[in-house]
């Protein structure tokens, strides 16, 4: 484009010249030199467009399409998974724009709903659910080519009319907590945050925000993953969608084969309060009271690679000093520290053909074996230094190592069938290990917690951004081989297996923009 421009001048300039020999040279040569100018202008605002086509993601709200883009342009290549028109969150807008996201499924059960209840696991029971786990609203508004906010409201199970309370002054109600129910589910403010953009290679984030650990936090709506449940390795041991208070530096550093984004993370601190044997640390991110403990943050770090067209690989890092600082009675735990180190991995690529991820994870508490032994505080919810009768830890105590890894592959069979509007029908498999009882130091694990799955199914995109799921998992335990138990509790009883058919639909989107 460097070499056009003066060429296209020269030639106008020519021709001008021309003109000028048999009419009024001046008007002529000027009209001339304008609309000659006019197209060069349009041929290069055309190629700047090519050039900062997105890569399709799928990503909705203040989420990703502010966290890669801000207010630069940034380049990728295109990559077309079998539609005319790809959906594309990236896309442009001058001042606000509006949109979300949103789930539902209905499935087959053939087991109870308490794994834990006896020692063969889950009673035998058919049964059917249905389920609305979440509806989301996102909005993005530019106060100028500087700032933006972005901002996510989550209404999960339909939402919620519940109350939560804690009084810690004088009188009756001293530390006492109180939750009255009056329906399910939550709303929560999922992201609040306003980001000053101010070079392509750095950009600062204020606010409520995602934390970038693991593969379905950074890709969290549906359409990113296959089945209509989210992956449950991951938000199992880890929250998700997890999202914190505090500061954020993010930026794209390189170009082509040597492209890479990072980001860089302050925020809120996960609570000792919440660990679980159950789940590791998966319920101990802070929120249900008006304010935050920020007594010990954590700090997160992000990693993407982007240099090769149609694929990503990511790894995240987080740690944090001390849960216990963050307790609702941090004196509780003033005789030990309780860090937390999580490490993950993950990668995706896709092109019209096939679609594959995969992902590890492994998580560390440090000194439950000490906080296990130390006596405690007997008869408060927030007690966390009990031990159940069975002499296993109680389901307040985390174990001291998580595991968690999956894959998935999908082929676009679509991709092979002449037609004049492309199809996209992917048929599905995907297996995943969990274990939030991975490592202990009290040798109380329990094999009821150690899940094998296969998923397989089908996903047709009846629109690039409106899909349409069936799925059957079946869940294996003791073991890490899905087609068979090894885990034995009592008198060489085996777990029972637990299987799920499920369909479902699922969307996202923006519904307007200016």
């Amino acid at each position: 484009m460097k070499f056009l421009k003066p060429c296209l001048l020269a030639l106008c300039v020519l021709m001008t010249q021309f003109y000028a020999k048999s009419q009024s040279a001046d008007v002529v040569s000027r009209a001339a030199y304008d609309s000659l100018l006019k197209r060069i202008e349009a041929v290069e605002a055309a190629q700047r467009d090519y050039a900062n086509s997105d890569d399709v993601d799928g990503n909705t709200g203040a989420t990703r399409g502010a966290q890669e883009k801000g207010g630069y342009k940034k380049k990728k290549s295109k990559v077309v998974l079998g539609f005319n028109k790809e959906y594309n969150d990236n896309e442009e807008f001058t001042k606000f724009r509006v949109g979300g996201y949103g789930e539902m499924w209905a499935s087959y059960m053939d087991y109870g709903p308490n794994r834990f209840n006896a020692p063969y696991g889950s009673y035998r029971e058919e049964k059917g659910r249905i389920a609305i786990p979440r509806f989301v609203l996102a909005g993005d508004y530019k106060f100028n080519r500087w700032f933006q906010m972005g901002a996510e409201i989550e209404f999960e199970s339909g939402g919620t009319g519940s109350t939560f309370e804690y009084e810690i002054g004088t009188g009756s109600e001293n530390g006492e907590a109180e939750l009255e129910i009056e329906k399910g589910g939550e709303v929560a403010l999922e992201q609040f945050h306003i980001t000053a953009t101010i070079f392509k290679e750095l950009n600062v984030r204020a606010g409520h925000i995602i934390v970038p650990v693991g593969l379905t936090n950074s890709h969290h709506e549906p359409i990113n993953f296959f089945g209509t449940r989210r992956p449950e390795g991951e938000t199992k041991i880890i929250p998700s969608t997890w999202h914190e208070t505090g500061l954020e530096l993010f930026g794209s550093l390189g170009k082509g084969w040597y492209n890479f984004d990072y980001q860089l993370q302050v925020v809120t601190g996960l609570t000792a309060d919440e660990f679980d044997r159950y789940n590791f640390v998966g319920g101990a991110s802070q929120g249900i009271f008006e304010e935050d403990n920020f007594s010990c943050p954590a700090y997160v770090a992000r990693v993407n690679y982007n240099g090769v067209p149609g694929l990503r690989v990511g790894g995240s890092w987080y740690y944090l000093r001390d849960a216990g600082k963050n307790a609702i009675k941090p004196y509780k735990y003033n005789s030990l520290s309780l860090p937390v180190r999580l490490y993950s991995a993950d990668a995706e690529y896709k092109n019209k053909y096939v679609v594959a991820r995969g992902n590890f994870l492994y998580g560390n508490v440090g000194n439950v074996d000490k906080l296990a032994k130390t006596a405690g505080f007997t008869g408060s919810k927030y007690t966390p230094i009990i031990t159940s009768p069975s002499g296993m830890l109680s389901g307040t105590i985390p174990y001291h190592e998580a595991v968690s890894y999956a894959a998935e592959v999908g082929i676009n069979i679509g991709a092979f069938i002449p037609s004049k509007k492309p199809i996209k029908i992917l048929p599905f498999a995907r297996y995943e290990y969990y274990n939030p009882q991975w490592k202990d130091d009290v040798k109380t694990s329990d094999p009821r917690t150690e899940v094998a799955m296969w998923t397989v199914g089908v996903n047709w995109f009846a629109l690039p951004n409106l899909v349409v799921k069936l799925d059957w998992t079946t869940r294996h335990f003791g073991t890490d081989n899905p087609f068979k138990n090894n885990g034995y509790v009592v008198n060489g009883t085996k777990i029972n297996t637990e299987n799920d058919l499920s369909i479902g639909i699922a969307y996202v989107g923006w519904f307007a923009k200016k």
